[in-house]
């Protein structure tokens, strides 16, 4: 196979394993967990979920880490997170909302299964070849340990592709002169991207924030009147996925064609029984 196609290979497998990770982000018991913890609001919720692993970082680090979230909203919360819950009281409250939330979207039939073990020990075989180097979130995550439940092991393996390739399409996304906004518009105007009600809710932007992006991006001939991408604009959005898949290329050639094709098989299992089970708010992806 061609590095090209690896490289699709390898996206292909991430847009199955990704979902299987974020699940516990939409999920109940991530919020009864951290609010068990004294953590109620939603936001405060997801940057210490999802930062706990570099420890307790201030609002300049989760800023820069997570990209696409307006600053204000962030320093709202952070580092006040940390004075009510410890990093390591929510990267426990995490694991067991993810244990949770893996049981209840797959049920105990599928958590137990040889196709599940083989899942876990196929996508922890792809992280032996990351690399720590330019990737906070994902080197952050790396020094956590392997649970030992396969279904817990598959979703930090997971985990760590997600981040993996999230800090490298950060990278990309800087070539492109995208910032935070221009990056979610653009995005959106995919297709595959958060709905904008879905953005401006969750984070902190306001309208004219996005509606001054989308300017921005015209003046570049990225974005017509409509708010459609451009040829150019959707040239720049296949540049930066094949940029990311090079960037993201070695865990999947590491892991091999082969058994690269069987991991996005068994994840596609999961994933489509945890859609069935309403694993997804079912507006939160589109241009509307």
């Amino acid at each position: 196979m061609t590095s090209a196609l690896q490289e699709r290979a390898g996206r292909r497998c991430h847009n199955v394993l990704n979902p299987l990770h974020s699940a516990h982000y939409f999920s109940p018991d991530l919020g009864r967990e951290l609010a068990d913890l004294g953590v109620t609001d939603r936001d405060a919720a997801y940057f210490a979920a999802r930062a706990a692993a570099m420890g307790a970082v201030g609002a300049g680090v989760v800023t820069a880490t997570f990209y696409n979230f307006r600053h204000e909203l962030v320093a709202k919360h952070v580092p006040e997170v940390w004075r009510t819950a410890s990093p390591q009281a929510v990267l426990a409250a995490r694991a067991r909302a993810a244990d949770a939330t893996l049981r209840r979207l797959l049920g105990d039939e599928v958590i137990g299964s040889r196709e599940m073990a083989e899942a876990a020990e196929l996508a922890l075989r792809a992280t032996e070849a990351c690399v720590r180097t330019a990737r906070p979130l994902y080197a952050a995550h790396a020094d956590l340990p392997v649970p030992d439940e396969p279904h817990l092991a598959l979703w930090h393996a997971a985990t760590l592709l997600r981040e993996h390739r999230g800090d490298g399409h950060l990278t990309v996304l800087l070539g492109a002169e995208l910032d935070p906004v221009e990056a979610l518009v653009s995005h959106t105007a995919t297709g595959k991207g958060m709905s904008p009600r879905w953005v401006l809710a969750t984070r902190g932007w306001r309208r004219a924030d996005w509606d001054a992006a989308a300017d921005r991006l015209r003046e570049r001939g990225l974005l017509d009147a409509e708010g459609e991408l451009t040829t150019a604009g959707v040239e720049l959005r296949r540049a930066i996925e094949s940029d990311t898949d090079r960037l993201d290329r070695a865990p999947y050639e590491h892991l091999g064609a082969e058994r690269v094709e069987r991991l996005r098989e068994l994840a596609t299992g999961f994933l489509m029984t945890s859609l069935a089970a309403g694993a997804f708010p079912e507006d939160m992806i589109g241009k509307g």
